[in-house]
């Protein structure tokens, strides 16, 4: 049986719950998939990521397109073993969704470039989100910023006090 978007969604809570909380800053988890070639049966997991796991204060969606970018055509052709070489990971993710458990960030406090830019840059197609970013810490503006850039963005609803009490984690 072929993944749903909550799968991916809960896959992304598994990765935000392997964030170092924070005070300052939301635990968050990414799922980046890939259908390709395009009308192939089933997405593809090509990289997870969550807040602050690589160095350089860094978050979920950053992390996993970080990943997604080391990974070497070789890699990618098993991943896609009906793709033909030669293959590019610029060439996938124009054919990429990304599940992320909060509303990617269009704003950083710590001066470094937002999400929504990255997922932008990237050429992502969609944008599945568990829930929107609170302003705890700024007034986000990510999903209207994906729109007005032509990225699908997909509210996902059911699990959005779980994606928001994991965001939390260890703030009391």
């Amino acid at each position: 049986m072929a993944a749903t978007p909550m799968d991916f969604l809960r896959l992304a809570l598994d990765e935000a719950r392997k964030c170092t909380p924070s005070p300052t800053a939301f635990c968050v988890g990414s799922v980046l998939t890939a259908t390709y070639p395009p009308g192939s049966a089933k997405p593809v997991i090509l990289a997870r990521g969550y807040s602050r796991e690589l160095p350089g204060n860094t978050h979920a969606e950053a992390n996993a397109l970080t990943k997604a970018r080391q990974l070497t055509e070789a890699q990618l052709l098993e991943l896609f073993p009906d793709a033909s070489p030669p293959l590019s990971i610029d060439t996938i993710l124009s054919h990429a969704d990304i599940y992320t458990t909060m509303e990617p960030c269009s704003i950083r406090t710590s001066g470094l470039a937002p999400c929504a830019d990255a997922v932008i840059a990237a050429g992502i197609k969609r944008c599945f989100i568990g829930v929107g970013e609170p302003d705890d810490f700024v007034n986000c503006e990510g999903a209207r910023k994906l729109k007005d850039a032509g990225v699908e963005v997909i509210w996902l609803s059911g699990m959005e006090k779980e994606c928001l009490d994991v965001a939390r984690m260890g703030r009391e």
